[in-house]
């Protein structure tokens, strides 16, 4: 494959598609509910399949006490063409920016919560301590995600007891059902599993 070289090789673009800042939620609008916060997510994933912009993922990062959502991002690896740009690191990015800080976690900033329509692969995994969130949950596991054809990567045994030692408490299957089913609509529809070289391994 040829590679463009009319593009600056200093530059980074990344564009979210249209539709996501229509699906936004007016700014007073509160989430209170766990389960309010993952159907949010699981709705942008639905979208985000049917606007054909990238795969059967989303997530959001919300105020940890009040449920307002700070920002959210949907899976765009195959409309940028970037094997890094999962909802988790997308929805992550944005909230950094927002804050003006590399720390969610930093001095002055409300305890954060990660909601993802699914568990993290393990990019998104090493992520999540870097970013400062307080909190993360998790609608479909990675078997789910596994089930329809997605390599997740090698995550460690153990990964929500490293997280949880590191400040960051997890909850998992929330709206699991509701999620995976998502998964499946992808999988049933003909979505492209992008794994890399897949067929290679034995």
């Amino acid at each position: 494959m040829a590679m463009n070289k009319a593009l600056p090789q200093t530059v980074i673009t990344l564009s979210l598609p249209p539709w996501l800042e229509r699906a936004l939620p007016p700014p007073d609008r509160a989430f209170p509910a766990v389960e309010d916060r993952m159907r949010f997510v699981i709705g942008l994933a639905q979208q985000n399949i049917a606007a054909g912009t990238g795969g059967p993922f989303a997530a959001a990062v919300f105020h940890g006490g009040t449920g307002r959502l700070i920002t959210a991002g949907v899976n765009l690896v195959i409309s940028l063409n970037s094997s890094i740009a999962h909802a988790e690191i997308i929805a992550i990015m944005l909230a950094q920016q927002r804050a003006g800080t590399y720390d969610l976690g930093g001095g002055g900033l409300p305890p954060l919560e990660l909601v993802s329509s699914t568990e993290p692969c393990a990019m998104c995994l090493g992520a999540l301590p870097w970013s400062g969130v307080r909190r993360l949950v998790c609608g479909a596991t990675g078997e789910d995600v596994a089930g329809i054809g997605f390599d997740e990567g090698a995550k460690p045994p153990g990964w929500q007891r490293e997280l949880e030692e590191r400040g960051i408490a997890v909850v998992q299957n929330v709206c699991r059902a509701e999620a995976a089913a998502v998964l499946r609509r992808y999988a049933d529809q003909g979505g492209i599993i992008y794994n890399a070289r897949q067929g290679e391994r034995p």
